[in-house]
């Protein structure tokens, strides 16, 4: 049960602690703290010591490991037979450096490195990271970049989407779910290959607009990718949505209000499921949002159901907005700032050997212009000069507000990036999610939330 009213359980007539039993609680607590943090040692002299073998309370230690957790992420629980007294989340087991190393590289590399962080989402990361460096640069992107990055996102949503979808319901042993999941993902990372030349970690949102334009044949492909999921999405809701065990092992289950998400700063669908609709494409639109017309789904019930039923009808919001950009696309454009100091100098195009430059601009720099190789070198090596200051962007990423702090001391490197990853907000609440439950109703609780290790431990 947490301390505070306003989280924790949903049952009404939960038991009351007394203050005697809170102060027996509180005299044992330095004891249950000695047990976490121990390092080595006679366990049963420590034991004894500490005189716990009198006590009913056990700490079970959950993890790292896949798949209960979620990913590696160790969760230490004191359960009172199988009810769970206190839940602590333990994190730093992916641990990367991302933003660390990202010092040591131009604006343009550094999005290779961010580009891994929550590898769920990639192209969120990117975009992000991109609109604060360009708010220092004071730049504006062509409209065909900021269509086609809208694009891009809006797939990685459909495709972390069935990614937190599958992995619930292989955790749970909705096995099918998972199958369903991982064959729909496939058909939105075939979309992202052809448009980008990989299926993850992309680093094609760069500073300034994307790294090159619409291949040869993208209309057919993502006409094919929207026929697919408009067949296939109604599937999940025959399969699970309505699926008597799905719902008894997620309905009830991560409990957590609106007043207790706005206290621990919680986004994305589980803020969504309390009934706010607060999505940043609507409250604090970014790369033209407010020109597109889609909706923003809630439900009231707070519970692990109801954030899957939200991500089921995000993704249907995700295709109309695919549509909007298929439209806007017919209008050619550039697809980079024409700045040919911050611009990426090669012209990408995709040829027998995969991504390269372009063989015309290849015969410019290496046979027409000795300047255009020199600056073209100089770029790639050194990179661009972005103003001195500090700029925070964000965008609504599949698991909540994905915010990048950028701070430039005027050279060509970030003097400081560090990233408000929505997965390591969210993962306050679980405490305030199962302390009270079950210890069955962990693992569901914690898939609701759909942390993603690498942006948690970025």
């Amino acid at each position: 049960m947490s301390d505070n009213p306003t989280v924790g359980s949903a049952d009404p007539g939960a038991e009351v602690v007394t203050a005697e039993q809170a102060l027996a609680k509180s005299s044992r607590q330095s004891d249950i703290e000695a047990l976490v943090a121990s390092k080595g040692g006679d366990w049963d002299a420590l034991l004894d010591d500490i005189e716990y073998a009198d006590s009913e309370q056990i700490i079970l230690n959950m993890g790292p490991q896949h798949p209960s957790t979620h990913g590696v992420l160790r969760l230490i629980l004191d359960i009172d037979g199988e009810t769970v007294t206190k839940a602590r989340a333990v994190i730093g087991y992916l641990h990367t450096g991302i933003e660390k190393s990202t010092e040591y590289r131009t604006f343009t590399q550094a999005v290779q490195f961010l580009t891994r962080a929550d590898y769920l989402s990639p192209t969120f990361n990117e975009a992000c990271y991109c609109l604060a460096v360009e708010k220092l640069l004071g730049i504006e992107v062509p409209q065909r970049a900021t269509i086609m990055r809208v694009l891009l996102m809006e797939i990685t949503r459909i495709s972390s989407h069935l990614v937190a979808i599958a992995t619930g319901g292989m955790e749970t042993g909705a096995l099918t779910g998972m199958t369903m999941g991982f064959r729909e993902r496939e058909e939105a990372l075939h979309v992202m290959e052809l448009i980008t030349g990989l299926r993850m970690n992309q680093g094609f949102v760069r500073p300034g607009g994307v790294a090159q334009d619409m291949p040869p044949g993208w209309e057919e492909r993502l006409d094919y990718f929207i026929k697919v999921m408009n067949q296939r999405l109604p599937e999940y809701d025959e399969l699970l949505t309505g699926q008597p065990i799905w719902k008894a092992r997620l309905q009830g289950i991560g409990y957590l209000p609106v007043q207790g998400c706005l206290q621990l700063g919680i986004t994305g669908p589980p803020l969504r499921s309390s009934g706010l609709a607060w999505d940043l494409r609507k409250t604090m639109p970014y790369c033209g949002y407010e020109e597109y017309d889609f909706d923003v789904p809630t439900t009231t019930n707070s519970d692990s159901y109801d954030r899957y039923l939200l991500r089921v009808a995000e993704m249907h919001e995700s295709l109309k907005i695919i549509k909007q950009c298929r439209e806007r696309l017919k209008e050619p454009g550039p697809v980079m700032v024409e700045d040919k100091k911050i611009g990426w100098p090669a012209r990408l195009s995709v040829g027998a050997d995969g991504t390269g430059n372009s063989l015309e601009h290849i015969r410019h720099i290496m046979g027409e212009s000795m300047e255009a190789l020199i600056h073209h070198f100089k770029l790639v090596t050194e990179g661009f000069a972005v103003p001195a200051g500090q700029a925070y962007a964000a965008v609504e990423g599949p698991r909540g507000e994905l915010g990048a702090h950028v701070v430039s001391n005027g050279g060509t490197k970030p003097w400081r990036v560090h990233l408000r990853d929505p997965g390591f907000v969210n993962l306050q609440a679980v405490s305030a999610m199962c302390e009270g439950g079950m210890v069955s109703d962990v693992v569901v609780a914690i898939a609701s939330l759909d942390p993603v290790l690498g942006g948690v431990d970025r």
